[in-house]
Parts: structure tokens; sequence; C-alpha cells
């Protein structure tokens, strides 16, 4: 209400009622003020209603939600379903234009200020985590792999001959698929085992950027966070290499934004050499549905023309879900995540420690991957390859998400190429393994959960495949044998089952196998 509405409506009630519904309102606006002005996340979060009467002020600004409108254009913002309206909060036009996703839309002026003021919070944030040379951002609408893709697209307006993308080696799909779907070649980059962890080949990379034409080198594509026993790449060196040969330099972080050491080797690679973008997912950073990412860089140019690259309009689903949250947990909620997380990945390693040892195995030592452990899974190796994968069907079967299974003899085509071992980073990596992650937003209960389940996966996967004791053959001195417990018993006031009875009460062995949820669980 406007200073008029006040002053009538104290003709209802009592002038101090008035007032303290007038301080109270106040306190509301100064923090949306701030917001504006400052343009920065705020530290403490903000509650449901202080976003939503912000929110619904924006939507008011937008043309399909002015009173006594008359669109007579092919897009209007109409919404047929009431639900669909109240989802979006009526923002219906959605961000940019066709030339530009950043462009500021004249039909859509409350969804382009809530996009300019998430953006905003989004470069303060990666700011706060550690890369501060960060000087510009771009919020896009797509997951991960077709932000990569818009990226590799924008550079060949910079190298117009780049034709090849240098990229070590880490197998998931959609960072390779993103090249060759942007119609470049990727040369494959195979990494290096230094103990149990596979890190960065340098000297392959330095052969490949002084044996290949340069013009035709679009660009290096490296890699923070990922499984393991893969460790993030050795980005300071491989920056230094980019700076060196004059090559742009592209960095997948897909979820590297939770850990301060992925953001601190980024930092680090921007000052000491070259970096040209680093790309990072919103739902595996920020806790928000799929279907966003953020590309940022010190290079406002590249920025740019990135967002020119994007065709067309976009959806605002992701821009106003990255909004609402990053104002529910204002930077200390961020930071207060973060710091869990950490404590979350040290509990899930020590009790991965205690199953590993517990069952003969251990938990490989990877320690410049700080998201994603790896145990060692040497038994499998005895066992027909068949069984191998029903390891991680039986956790997926017993509602545990996320792990991974990885054995050796896998191959995997994408596109013309093809990989051994998927799955491994690696065409020759010693040994099946199993993965799982302290990712943020994780539960201390989930580590604990997950982990006594492991334990008894582990128990009942070697009761089911491991070889069968054989058995006893029938000698003369079967009735000494069992004489002689019988006087044992005797003396002790007890009685021992004998051997053949324990044995009798193992579960048998089944060949029951679940090919289709096996295969879900090892990729």
């Amino acid at each position: 209400m406007n200073q008029q509405s006040y002053e009538a409506v104290e003709a209802l009630i009592p002038k101090n009622y008035v007032q303290q519904g007038r301080d109270a309102r106040r306190t509301h606006e100064k923090q949306i003020q701030i917001l504006l002005q400052q343009k920065k996340l705020p530290d403490e979060g903000w509650s449901n209603f202080r976003i939503e009467l912000l929110i619904k002020e924006l939507s008011l600004m937008d043309s399909n939600n002015f009173p006594e409108k008359a669109g007579v254009g092919e897009r209007e913002g109409r919404i047929f379903s009431e639900l669909v309206a109240q989802r979006h909060y009526r923002l219906g036009h959605g961000i940019g234009r066709s030339g530009d996703v950043t462009a500021v839309q004249p039909k859509a002026a409350g969804s382009s200020i809530m996009t300019k003021l998430t953006t905003s919070m989004v470069l303060d944030l990666i700011r706060r985590n550690g890369v501060h040379s960060a000087k510009s951002c771009l919020l896009m609408p797509v997951a991960t792999g077709m932000a990569l893709m818009i990226v590799l697209l924008a550079l060949r307006q910079i190298r117009p001959k780049g034709r090849y993308v240098l990229w070590p080696r880490i197998d998931q799909k959609s960072c390779f698929k993103c090249i060759i779907s942007a119609g470049f070649e990727p040369v494959v980059i195979e990494n290096v085992l230094e103990g149990d962890e596979l890190r960065t080949d340098l000297n392959v990379l330095k052969k490949k950027l002084e044996k290949l034409p340069n013009d035709q080198i679009l660009c290096v594509m490296t890699t923070t966070s990922c499984f393991a026993p893969r460790g993030l790449d050795k980005l300071s060196e491989v920056a230094q290499l980019c700076k060196a040969y004059g090559m742009p330099h592209i960095v997948n972080n897909a979820y590297g934004v939770q850990s301060t050491k992925c953001m601190h080797h980024i930092e680090e690679g921007l000052r000491i050499g070259r970096i040209d973008a680093f790309v990072q997912s919103t739902d595996k950073n920020f806790l928000v549905p799929v279907g966003g990412s953020v590309v940022v860089s010190r290079d406002e140019g590249i920025i740019r023309a990135i967002s020119q690259t994007y065709p067309g309009r976009a959806s605002v689903a992701p821009t106003l879900d990255l909004f609402i949250t990053l104002l529910s947990m204002g930077s200390k909620g961020y930071r207060d995540l973060c710091v869990k997380r950490k404590e979350n990945f040290k509990l899930l390693k020590d009790g991965l420690k205690e199953v590993a040892e517990k069952h003969g195995e251990k938990v490989l030592h990877t320690p410049n991957n700080p998201i994603s452990i790896a145990v060692s899974l040497t038994s499998l190796s005895e066992m027909d390859q068949s069984n191998w994968t029903e390891f991680g069907s039986m956790l997926f079967l017993k509602s545990v998400s996320g792990t991974r299974v990885v054995v050796p003899a896998v191959e995997k085509t994408i596109g013309d190429y093809n990989f051994c071992n998927w799955g491994s980073h690696s065409n020759s990596y010693p040994s099946a393994y199993l993965t799982a992650a302290a990712a943020i937003g994780m539960k201390p209960h989930e580590v604990e959960t997950f982990l006594k389940r492991l334990d008894k996966v582990f128990s009942k996967f070697k009761r089911k495949h491991c070889a069968p004791v054989a058995p006893l053959a029938p000698v003369d001195l079967v009735k000494e044998d069992l004489e002689e417990p019988e006087a044992a018993s005797n003396q002790s006031g007890s009685s021992d089952a004998s051997p053949m009875s324990t044995r009798g009460e193992e579960e048998p062995p089944s060949r029951h196998v679940i090919a289709q949820e096996s295969e879900k669980s090892t990729y």
C-alpha cells in the first residue's frame, strides 16, 4: 500500500496499529532494497514470505500480468493451467531474446530483473567460495553437457579453424558427447596411474600441443569434480601450458563449487596460467532441480559470445529455482552446507575403511579427489565375470543410490569412438572397485545407513558367489570324531553343532542375476 492507502485505513483501525504494520513491511522492503542496490547474496537466508513478496512484485511487471491488457502477438505469456501459472508465479515470458539469452525483454521487465539479480548472486557466491578472479558469469537454462557444447560452439568464433579438442579422459558420457555433438574431434589423453590415483598425463598433452597444428586445436578441456579413483586434473600445469601455447582452456567443474579444493585449483590456474571459462551444474551444487548450469569467466567478452550463441529465448524455471534457493540459503547457509559436506566426507571415508578392511578390501588412496571415494573389489576377480555387476544391483535394491561398481573389460562405444574399461577412466586400471560420494546436502544418517547396507551386501554377496566349502569325506573315524566333542561337552556342560550341521544352515547359492539393474548401477 502507498501513503494514501495507509492514511485511509487509519479511519478503520487505531493509528498505532497501522504504524506497526507499516514498520513490519518496511523491514521487508529494506532488505529488498539492499538486494537491488548491492546485487549480492544476503548473509542470512530470507523467509519464504519475503521471497514470495519480491517475486510477486516482479511478476506484476511482466506484461502478461498487466490489467486490461490486449495481447495480439504470437507469444503473449498465456498459461492455460492455473497450477502451471502458480508453479511459475505467472512468469510466462521466459528469459532473453532471440539473439541473446541475457537480453532484457520489453514484455518481461520483472523476469529480466530476476535474471540479473540471480546472475549477480551466483557470481558473488563463486567469488566467496574461492575463485576471486571471476568477473562475469552466465546462467544457462540447460544442464552441464549442453552448456559445455554451447561454450565450444562459441569458441569457434574465436578460432574458426579449430577442429580438435584435447581431452584428458574422464569416463562420463555427457562431457565427451558435447565435443562430438558440437562437430569437433576429441583427442583423448589417457591418464597415468600415480599410486591408486589417475592423474593428467602432462607429457602426452604437451606432445599433442606441439604435434597438431596450433590453429586447428579448438581448446583443451579439463575436469575437476569426477568419480574416484580419478583425481582432478592438474589445472595449474595445464593452464600454464595453455598460456604458453596460446590455447583456450575450458574446465568442466560440474559439481566443484561445493569443494574449496576444486575452486582453489581453478583460482590458481587463472592466476598463473590460462582458463577461459569453467562450467558448473546448478542442481549438483545448489540443490535445485536438474536443468541449469553456470558458466563463469574473468573475460566478459567470452561470456558475451556464449550468451549470443544460445539460439532463442529460454525457460525461466532454472533461474526462478536458483533465485528462490539462493535467497533461502544466504551466504552463511551455503557455507554451512559446504562445511557439513567436508565432515560427511571424513565420516564416509572412515566408515568405508572399516567396512573394506572387514571384508579384505581397502579404500583407494586418491588425495586429489575431495568428493568421491573408491573401495577396491579384488574379491570379484575370483568370481565369474557375469556376477560382478550384481554387487551394485544388490545395493540398488536396498535403496542405495549413487554408487558405481566398475569392473575391467567393459567396452563402450560413443559415436565412432571405442573405450576400453569404460567407467574406470583408463584402459588398464588394475582392479574392480566401488565408488561413493559425499556431495552437498548429504545427511550423516545417510552415511550410516549406507555403511550398514554395504556391510550386509558384502556378506550376502560372498555367501552367494564364493566357492562352497568342500564336503567332508566319509571316513571310519567319524565315530571317534564325534566322541571327542561329546567328551568335551560333558566336561564343559555345553554342546556344539557338528561341522555338517553348521554348513547346512547356510543360505544356498542362488543363480538369480538382475542384469538390468546391474547395468544401471555400473554406469
